[in-house]
């Protein structure tokens, strides 16, 4: 993949200052990719070198990981992975933690955007952050049974625990004489399941509370337990309903790293060009969305019918409108023919032309500005805080952008542009998406241009070794998708770790609702673009008598059969 080349001085001063704030405490430091560091230190000096790498070396906080290594080294590792942005620099903080003593110090009061991130190893193997300030659970069902870790790996990836009864979620108390106006679990501007709480006094929101991860679908479990190295980018890109094409990707280049295998210069152009054309539909699909949650359902239906070019293009060359199954360790699945060139072309010029004519319409509207300007504020300093990404750290003046700071695929190549605004609100988070869709029509155009010839994937004669690392970003419309993978043996993954977009722009909801009107409340949620997962099962309710039936997976594959041979309606 392409990649910055990573200066030696600054290698050089990061572990120079991790090592100052160990006291004693690095036991190793390795460069197992030139552009990733790792430190496996003790984890009484977690919470010091932290505090480094935020304060003095100004890194960026990423995601945690809790990975079970007791087969291997007898114990629990803790990750903590920050990225070095204008230095194309990730650095990966690993401590290992005894199943005797299973607690790690927190470092969540030093970065308030590692909260959920704690949480959540905690609920997934059972290692428990120290001084965190909100101890409840995130991942776990408020029924899930008490001293069971789904991602331990004694723990059977298919068990189906007891169901307990009268269990209400854990949900923060509201200041006092505070209303409470639940939001939720069902939310006609939701498509997914969230309960929010907004403690409000009049219409000011004072506070509020969120409880997500209805639908967790125990994806990482999977891919460590049943599914092969290729078998994961089908998963991986069942992730997310529309950026399904950056997951696997994403993936996929996490691996590639980990093996050292180098991906054809053309099958990174590809890549480029579909993560782009992704790019376009979202966020097309998004302004329609932001437009009919404040009733503006001109712009739901002008951008939803300029996106469906894109859409079926990308039928057209992959056989499938959304999930084109393309991915696959060491490249592409599939070539793109060389006669889709002017018909691509045409496309984005339609979409091109009429997407400015929607942005010429918006700008100058009062009545959308009156509903986004000075709404949902998020500031550059919480922005960073809360380590936001993509459109709403942009939008809040924190130019954050992975094809720039991790370049990836082709974008050495082809650099975007980046598009930031100043005021953090939604009007601002409104014209960076709109400047971004018009940014990903010109990165198509130069992809198809400068399109090498060659193969689209290279062929991988050995095993991927185990105990190899590999980190990878993507840009998503959202933001930056993060993908983390340690190989292991029986070709497969020891240990997967995703981190979508939302993750960490959903932790900066209270910050942005503070003080807020509760009726702006569903814009600037929706400003988020927010994806909390995709649905996981199928419930059907039998009119005539209100039964409801859970069908099996092959009940569906039955029902899916007999329709396309029709003998179903």
């Amino acid at each position: 993949m392409g990649m910055s080349t990573v200066d030696h001085a600054t290698v050089a001063r990061v572990k120079e200052a991790v090592a100052a704030h160990c006291d004693g405490d690095l036991l190793a430091a390795t460069q197992p990719h030139q552009d990733t560091l790792r430190f496996e230190i003790k984890k009484t000096a977690v919470r010091a070198v932290a505090s480094a790498l935020v304060g003095d070396l100004q890194a960026r906080f990423m995601i945690s990981v809790g990975t079970d290594k007791r087969s291997l080294a007898g114990d629990f590792a803790i990750s903590h992975l920050f990225s070095l942005d204008r230095e194309h620099l990730y650095v990966l903080v690993d401590s290992p933690v005894s199943e005797q003593d299973p607690k790690i110090e927190s470092i969540t009061e030093v970065i308030p955007g590692a909260n959920w991130a704690e949480r959540e190893f905690r609920d997934a193997i059972g290692v428990r952050p120290e001084g965190h300030p909100d101890p409840r659970r995130l991942l776990l069902a408020d029924d899930w049974p008490e001293g069971m870790y789904p991602l331990r790996k004694d723990f059977p990836y298919n068990y189906q625990p007891p169901r307990a009864e009268n269990v209400r979620p854990q949900m923060l108390e509201p200041p006092k004489g505070a209303s409470v106006v639940p939001i939720g679990p069902f939310f006609p501007v939701l498509e997914e399941p969230a309960y929010w709480r907004m403690f409000v006094e009049g219409e000011t929101i004072v506070g509020c509370d969120l409880r997500i991860f209805y639908n967790h679908r125990g994806i990482e479990k999977l891919g460590d337990t049943v599914l092969t190295y290729n078998e994961i980018p089908y998963l991986a890109e069942r992730i997310c309903g529309i950026c399904g094409f950056i997951h696997s990707t994403c993936y996929c280049q996490a691996v590639e790293k980990a093996a050292g295998i180098e991906v054809p210069r053309r099958a990174r152009y590809i890549r480029t060009l579909m993560l782009e054309l992704e790019r376009i539909h979202s966020h097309l699909l998004w302004l329609g969305i932001a437009g009919h949650i404040i009733g503006f359902d001109t712009v739901l239906m002008q951008t939803w019918r300029i996106r469906e070019p894109v859409m079926w293009f990308c039928e057209e060359i992959s056989g499938n409108r959304k999930t084109y199954g393309m991915n696959t360790v060491g490249g592409l699945r599939r070539d793109l023919p060389d006669q889709i060139k002017p018909k691509l072309l045409e496309i984005l010029a339609g979409v091109e032309k009429e997407a400015v004519a929607v942005r010429n319409a918006i700008v100058g509207d009062t009545t959308l500005q009156a509903r986004t300007k000075g709404v949902g504020c998020l500031t550059n300093e919480w922005a960073k805080k809360i380590c936001v990404v993509g459109p709403p750290a942009r939008a809040s003046g924190v130019p954050i952008d992975a094809r720039i700071d991790h370049p990836y695929a082709a974008y050495d190549e082809l650099p975007p542009r980046i598009a930031t605004e100043e005021a953090g609100d939604t009007w601002a988070r409104v014209l960076v998406r709109v400047a971004e869709l018009l940014e990903s029509i010109r990165l198509v155009r130069e992809a198809l241009a400068a399109m090498p010839e060659g193969p689209v994937c290279v062929e991988i004669k050995e095993e991927i070794p185990p105990d190899r690392i590999g980190v990878s970003v993507v840009e998503a419309p959202r933001g930056e998708a993060v993908h983390m993978v340690l190989t292991g043996g029986d070709n497969r993954p020891l240990r997967w770790r995703v981190r979508a977009p939302t993750y960490p722009n959903l932790q900066a909801m209270p910050a942005m609702v503070a003080g807020a009107n509760i009726a702006d409340v569903p814009i600037t949620l929706g400003s988020l673009d927010p994806c909390f997962s995709c649905t996981e099962r199928l419930e059907t309710v039998d009119r005539k008598t209100s039964k409801v039936r859970i069908y099996s997976h092959a009940e569906l594959l039955e029902l899916s059969r007999k329709a396309r041979s029709g003998g179903a309606r």
